[in-house]
């Protein structure tokens, strides 16, 4: 196997699979050098003389320029290179051809159908405050209906608390109220109880308004000053509630109905070479099915949005992208926070220098079909295929707004490792097998054997059962640790 790879023809850096020690040769489009420096795994080594300014290209496109002159062979990181990009810019609409996707195989999984049509892959009963004020509240009502009923006949019972729903204003507010909103209409709940204050700024009433037409045998609310023993009441309803979730069973769906969120965090240098490639090859094939996907992390989107740009549905779609990416860049700008300073620490020592090098890694896990909507934070999924949606690249707020739109599972790759989970299972997929090998308690599946010599059609194939399995019911490592949280966007003031 070799010790390296050089991603596109056009790529003037190779990219180490294993460590390299200085003074090894090797050998690249038959030009034989040295190299200079210990390279770790993941990083990039120089394959030409670079004067200060040179474009630096992986994935067949710039990834930032040379901070000053860098030999043949030596490590290329975050030290001797600097990005390209600068502000906010303007876009013009180019449409690009893509790839004619797969053919549709006919697919089903086993699922909950819900009265109102819609479909999940759990059957469960979520305990959700309308402020941070009853957390101790619903933590205790969980923790009650599980030691009674031992979660017989449902897929699990979970309490789900955060800080907000009072002392926000404008958009803040909002954001609170869209999250808790579309948990609460999320196909994976099979019964719901709302657990409120009574005097807070997220009144129960008006957000009971804010469903919309739901099914009130399955959603339930309970304001806590107005009853004498909250506890006693809560435990009531949430016996009700069980009784009706624990007799709801599986019946056979289309794949069509599957919708799947793709995220990563923690990313390395192999992330743009293995797990996201594989990722894009998923996304693809659900989309053939008649599926649906959704990408966000809208800053590893800069540097690499252009691509997304120009596979745009239409001109409508183009537009809505561009104001995804500008308005989250002027996000940054009110914030007086510079833009392009994107990888972290444990991206950098994965082998990451730049956003464009993280942001080209990761689009990858959108493939190549074409882009059909773009969501606003907050919103619900309305369009099939794939979407793309307002958010950062935090990973919890991230997952917890992909699940929102409605998406069954959040798929996650890492190169670093990771063990949460939000609100609908989060699937870890390694870059390396090194990770996969140290963290399978954490690690559901392991896209690093694509660098010991496993084919991307074999890969994915693995892959698309193990989703399809998952759907049926298979848990993830976040379910069978409960590891089961949220957080959501904040941006403005706490009174």
């Amino acid at each position: 196997m070799s010790k390296f790879i050089k991603i596109n023809p056009a790529d003037n850096v190779i990219v180490a699979i294993d460590a390299i020690s200085a003074g090894e040769k090797l050998s690249v489009d038959n030009t034989v050098f040295t190299v200079l420096d210990d390279v770790s795994a993941g990083h990039k080594i120089a394959l030409q003389d670079f004067a200060a300014n040179d474009n630096i290209i992986k994935y067949g496109s710039p990834i930032g320029h040379a901070r000053e002159a860098i030999k043949q062979g030596a490590l290329v990181n975050e030290k001797n290179i600097k990005t390209n990009l600068d502000g906010v810019l303007e876009y013009s609409y180019v449409p690009q051809e893509v790839p004619a996707l797969g053919a549709n195989e006919n697919l089903t999984f086993k699922g909950y159908r819900r009265k109102n049509g819609d479909v999940g892959i759990r059957n469960e009963i979520w305990i959700i405050p309308t402020v941070g004020c009853v957390n101790g509240i619903i933590n205790e009502l969980a923790n009650e209906l599980k030691s009674e009923t031992g979660c017989k006949g449902v897929d699990a019972i979970v309490a789900y608390p955060h800080n907000y729903g009072c002392s926000q204003l404008g958009d803040d507010h909002e954001n609170t109220r869209k999250i808790l909103r579309d948990m609460v209409l999320h196909p994976n709940v099979g019964a719901v109880l709302i657990v409120g204050l009574g005097c807070e700024n997220n009144q129960p009433d008006a957000f009971k308004e804010m469903l919309g037409d739901y099914d009130t045998d399955r959603v339930k609310f309970l304001v806590t000053q107005k009853v004498d023993d909250e506890h006693e009441e809560g435990m009531k309803i949430l016996r009700e509630l069980y009784d009706l979730a624990s007799d709801d069973k599986r019946v056979d769906v289309p794949l069509s109905e599957l919708k799947v969120g793709l995220k990563c965090g923690g990313s390395d240098g192999f992330s743009g070479i293995t797990a996201n490639p594989l990722l894009g090859v998923f996304s693809d094939f659900l989309v053939a099915q008649g599926g649906t996907t959704v990408l966000t992390e809208v800053p590893e989107m800069f540097g690499a949005e252009t691509i997304l740009m120009g596979r745009s549905e239409n001109k409508d779609v183009f537009d809505k992208t561009v104001h995804l990416i500008n308005d989250f860049k002027e996000y940054f700008i009110q914030n007086k926070q510079p833009i392009y300073e994107n990888p972290s620490p444990g991206n950098k020592a994965g082998g990451i220098s730049t956003l464009e090098e993280k942001s080209l890694g990761c689009t990858q896990k959108s493939g190549t079909s074409k882009v059909k909507d773009v969501l606003m934070y907050g919103d619900r999924l309305k369009t099939k295929g794939l979407n793309l949606l307002s958010a950062p690249g935090n990973d919890l707020v991230a997952s917890t707004a992909l699940a929102s739109t409605g998406c069954h599972i959040v798929l996650f790759t890492t190169g670093r490792g990771t063990p949460f989970g939000t609100f609908v299972p989060t699937m870890k997929i390694s870059t390396n097998s090194n990770l996969y090998n140290h963290k399978q308690n954490w690690i559901d599946f392991n896209a690093g054997t694509l660098l010991e010599g496993e084919s991307m059609e074999d890969l994915g194939k693995r892959f698309a059962q193990y989703i399809i399995d998952v759907a049926n019911g298979e848990q993830v490592n976040n379910e069978k640790k409960n590891y089961r949280e949220i957080a959501i966007f904040k941006t403005g003031v706490t009174l």
